[in-house]
């Protein structure tokens, strides 16, 4: 089983709630809006990383990928920042992973999971500062939602 923390939104702000947890999982997934390169660069000191650059990420992320579609384990992802970016064609995907929002949220759609894991970065209007867990075993997930108070 692999567990995997999904992260959004950071804005150039890495919570002491997300570095706790990186000696817990074996992957981060980060959706986009990193916002600098100290952030990318401590997350890939602490963990396995897969990444995509979000709408404020400049030129420092230009080498950074818009859309990545990954596999871990049997579970076929495909992350993207803003949802508008998300193809209307999905085969061979079963999570798209999701930011930009900075709202979490989740929805099985035709039999994809769409999640966007929050924001864990600085406040946005009065909504919840979140990210998201995910267990991976074999072809089969689950996912808990966690709020950062």
């Amino acid at each position: 089983m692999k567990k995997v923390l999904i992260i959004s939104d950071t804005h150039g702000l890495l919570r002491d709630e997300v570095k706790a947890k990186l000696p817990t999982v074996d992957f981060v997934i980060h959706a986009g809006d990193i916002n600098t390169p100290m952030v990318l660069q401590y997350l890939n000191e602490h963990s396995e990383l897969f990444i995509i650059r979000g709408n404020n990420d400049k030129e420092w992320a230009c080498n950074l990928p818009k859309i990545l579609a990954i596999t871990i384990e049997g579970v076929r992802i495909l992350l993207v920042h803003n949802k508008e970016d998300i193809p209307k064609e999905l085969t061979n995907i079963d999570v798209v992973i999701y930011g930009h929002s900075h709202k979490y949220d989740d929805k099985i759609i035709d039999g994809v999971l769409c999640l966007n894991p929050g924001s864990c970065g600085n406040r946005r209007f009065n909504l919840p500062i979140s990210m998201c867990e995910m267990w991976i075993s074999g072809e089969t997930y689950k996912y808990e939602k966690i709020i950062i108070k």
